[in-house]
């Protein structure tokens, strides 16, 4: 009888980063700490135009740019980028703490943004967050951009928003929930599920809606008129 061979047991894929800003030294000293930590960083780029290119031609998970840049800022690179490839995540790397910058870089398609001279460790931990589909953003700040948006003309034609399936009416709900900045134990408080669910149901929201987190996918829903006017606000209450 012939041995039986059961192959060697493959190792998930790292997480491909690229690591934007027009300074050698803060993308080398983000390189190390990245590499430390077990990602692939695929790229480097000193600035929005070459940003854009790379992130064209090696679609990494996650991009992580600063905002002064020549040729092309950090905030217009992040939104050609999110046109071109939706489930890239991006973090906004500045020294700029303030709730309007904070709204111009969601707006552009950033799942939030890291201040500038934070720790590795809570750099890593934004990261982390990014990638398990979280946000960066405290749930008021978000539901305040997001009552801005509603009380404004949808951007988009629920048509023109590409989804893999419509969303099922616990989805939508849920969607209307965590538009209001709730947090996935919250939503599981008031729809008297388990978080492990919530987190599945939001998990699938994403992936329908094209977005890399749930930020964006609370954004593009407002931006297509598929949460309902009123959603947003009632959550505050």
């Amino acid at each position: 009888m012939e041995p039986v061979s059961h192959g060697a047991i493959s190792s998930p894929p790292r997480v491909r980063v690229m690591v934007v800003d027009d300074y050698f030294m803060v993308r080398k000293g983000l390189r190390v700490a990245l590499e430390a930590k077990g990602f692939e960083v695929v790229a480097e780029a000193e600035n929005g135009v070459q940003a854009v290119e790379l992130a064209r031609e090696l679609r990494p998970d996650l991009v992580l740019i600063d905002v002064v840049m020549p040729k092309m800022n950090g905030l217009q690179a992040t939104e050609q980028i999110k046109k071109e490839r939706g489930d890239t995540a991006v973090i906004v790397l500045t020294g700029h703490d303030d709730k309007e910058f904070l709204k111009q870089a969601v707006l552009a398609g950033a799942a939030g943004y890291v201040l500038k001279g934070t720790s590795p460790v809570s750099l890593l931990s934004a990261i982390a967050t990014v990638l398990e589909g979280g946000s960066l953003i405290d749930g008021a700040l978000l539901r305040g951009l997001l009552t801005e948006l509603v009380s404004a003309s949808p951007q988009l034609r629920p048509g023109e928003l590409t989804t893999l399936e419509p969303l099922t009416a616990r989805e939508t709900e849920v969607l209307e929930i965590l538009a209001g900045g709730a947090t996935n134990k919250e939503i599981a408080d008031r729809m008297h599920y388990s978080v492990g669910t919530v987190k599945n149901v939001v998990q699938r929201i994403i992936e329908k809606l094209g977005a890399s987190d749930r930020t964006q996918a609370a954004v593009l829903a407002v931006q297509a008129g598929l949460v309902k006017p009123g959603a947003v606000e009632r959550a505050e209450h």
